[in-house]
């Protein structure tokens, strides 16, 4: 079995900064494309960033400039480091990725439990 453990969530004021951990756990043989989404309360879910497995990142313009995902590939572990919050990116935040368990399986996807992000004015 394969799990997505997320962890950094938790209440901070505008101006403030979180860093999320997205953990991958499990028989892995190659890990695909992350993306990082989030959900607000009474809205649909939505993309905020994606990791290739190269390295090559993209960001929704809402949060360009101000958040950073990284990767570690030994570890199994993606980032996603959330600089000057605003109350507007409260939201619960999803990592979403593709992994191969044995190299002759296609692609799964997987989604970790969520963590809340809260930013208070």
């Amino acid at each position: 079995q394969v799990q997505l453990v997320e962890s950094g969530g938790g209440l901070v004021q505008a101006g403030g900064t979180l860093r999320l951990s997205c953990a991958a756990s499990g028989i892995i043989f190659s890990i695909n494309v992350i993306g990082w989404y989030r959900q607000a309360p009474g809205k649909q879910r939505e993309l905020v960033a994606t990791i290739t497995s190269g390295g090559s990142t993209n960001y929704a313009e809402s949060v360009k400039g101000r958040f950073t995902t990284s990767r570690d590939n030994a570890k199994n572990t993606v980032y996603l480091q959330m600089n000057s919050l605003k109350p507007e990116d409260t939201a619960v935040y999803y990592c979403y990725t593709e992994i191969k368990r044995q190299a002759w399986m296609r692609y799964y996807d997987y989604w970790g439990q969520g963590t809340q992000v809260t930013v208070s004015s």
